[in-house]
């Protein structure tokens, strides 16, 4: 039941000609320091000035940090678009891994948290149901869920990655300069074919930043061929 105090404080702020807070606004204000700073770089208090209220009115429409997150999570999944359902499997999650990334990408330090943890039931359930059934629809049975879930994770465990080397960019270059100094060393050829892998990386603009996007399109796809030879399998 509100208090005396409680009303007051909602005339005043009507009377301030400030809008009402609703969930809806500080899950927007949420996601809008997401983009800006990181998933994990705002706090409760940061939260609430954004929406120009204090932290209980963040309390009272949404619930503490780790709620507002989940509704952040929940938010982010619901920009996800679905593939068309009539594409074989392997290029349905080739687009919606790819997908996945763009989105995760614009929301630095979801990706960790939807490895994790992942979203909300609820936001989870249209993905999950479309894609389990694809690969029960390709014959993976029993091991349907398991393969959904390998692939997601994967993907987001890369998104992670990227997210993570961002924030360390200085220690990032010190590496690749380390690795780079290697590619002449014909006593150590794997290391010299590293090497020049990051020389590449270190002489070339347009391959450092395609770098990312062509690891995780190798990973998912590897991990997509590497289903595929067990479906084989399990089809005798």
């Amino acid at each position: 039941m509100p208090t005396p105090r409680a009303g007051q404080r909602a005339r005043s702020r009507s009377a301030a000609g400030l809008p009402a807070v609703t969930a809806k606004k500080v899950v927007d204000a949420a996601v809008k320091l997401t983009v800006e700073r990181g998933l994990e770089n705002w706090t409760l208090r940061q939260l609430a000035a954004a929406i120009g209220a204090y932290p209980a009115v963040v309390y009272h429409h949404v619930g503490d940090r780790d709620a507002v997150v989940c509704a952040v999570l929940d938010r982010v999944v619901g920009q996800l678009r679905l593939p068309d359902e009539n594409l074989a499997w392997q290029d349905w999650f080739v687009e919606l891994l790819t997908g996945l990334r763009e989105v995760l990408r614009k929301h630095p330090g979801t990706a960790r948290r939807m490895a994790s943890f992942g979203p909300s039931v609820a936001a989870a359930t249209p993905t999950v149901e479309r894609g389990v059934r694809i690969l029960l629809d390709a014959g993976f049975g029993d091991e349907s869920s398991l393969a959904y879930t390998m692939l997601t994770t994967t993907a987001c465990q890369y998104v992670a990655l990227e997210d993570d080397r961002d924030c360390s960019l200085g220690l990032r270059l010190d590496n690749t300069e380390e690795y780079a100094s290697f590619r002449d060393r014909e006593d150590l050829p794997g290391m010299a074919a590293h090497g020049r892998a990051m020389q590449e990386l270190l002489s070339d603009p347009e391959a450092a930043t395609g770098y990312h996007p062509r690891l995780f399109d190798f990973a998912i796809r590897s991990c997509i061929d590497g289903l595929a030879c067990r479906l084989a399998g399990l089809r005798g």
